[in-house]
């Protein structure tokens, strides 16, 4: 005969949505119904996440500049959009490129773009540079303060297919200071509803515990001899996807030619 306390205690901590943490022993991950999951719009990647990621969960998305992590983030958003879902955009330092954002399909009446402090664009370095060194750090500290309040009351609204902040440049030391507590407040809002959440970054930061990780990697080959005559021949993208317990695991490989429409390997 079950204890009348322990089935009490377990009632309490289904209604208060708390008998489901980051260490309790979760069933494996059912991906058959398509509507547990949302799709990031490049087959070969979807193909690999059983049908994209999972809804009610904290995923990222890892990598160093040049690495595909803005143009496979407005993928995710186009997706969405065109399944007729509101996305949303946590614009940290305002770097969205509208151009681009159409010609990835973003249909932008469906699209809440929530915009932060500018910092100008001169090229790679000089924005590192900028963010790194010549903006103070209380500023800095500020817009980074700003964009995650802003998280927290997109996904607290609710509504959103895709909610998505933008967090790449951001020097991983101030991230790194912002407490852990801070992905798991996200985590327990979108828990349990049809939100896909997120995070752009340098390097792996959080993740729920049915949350996925794309880790991107690049390497670009150069053709022509003289420095004005050379120009990117070949861009190849690796995606290499961490999931808790292994419930997905492996990598994608994209080749984008100059002249070619982007191939795709799948390798499981």
């Amino acid at each position: 005969m079950a204890n009348p306390a322990v089935a009490v205690l377990e009632s309490a901590l289904r209604e208060r949505k708390l008998d489901r943490t980051l260490t309790t022993a979760l069933p494996p991950l059912e991906r058959t119904d398509p509507s547990a999951v949302a799709g990031t719009g490049t087959a070969a990647l979807d193909a690999m996440l059983h049908g994209g990621l999972p809804r009610g969960q904290l995923s990222e998305i890892a990598g160093a500049r040049s690495t595909g992590r803005t143009s496979l983030l407005l993928q995710m958003m186009a997706a969405a959009t065109r399944r007729g879902e509101i996305a949303a955009l946590i614009d940290t330092f305002d770097r969205l490129d509208v151009s681009s954002a159409i010609a990835a399909g973003i249909d932008l009446d469906r699209l809440l773009w929530i915009r932060g402090d500018a910092i100008a664009n001169a090229g790679s370095r000089s924005v590192e540079a900028h963010l790194q060194v010549r903006l103070p750090n209380n500023l800095r500290d500020r817009a980074l303060d700003r964009a995650v309040k802003a998280l927290n009351l997109v996904v607290q609204a609710g509504g959103f297919g895709l909610v998505a902040i933008d967090l790449a440049d951001v020097p991983a030391i101030a991230l790194k200071r912002l407490p852990f507590t801070t992905w798991l407040r996200v985590q327990r809002t979108i828990e349990g509803s049809d939100t896909a959440c997120v995070l752009v970054v340098p390097e792996p930061l959080a993740r729920s515990a049915g949350g996925l990780t794309c880790m991107l990697a690049a390497r670009t080959s150069w053709a022509g001899t003289a420095d004005r005559s050379r120009r990117i021949d070949r861009l190849d993208i690796t995606t290499r996807i961490v999931s808790p317990r292994r419930r997905v695991d492996g990598e994608v490989a994209l080749a984008a030619h100059a002249n070619e429409q982007c191939s795709a390997r799948l390798a499981l």
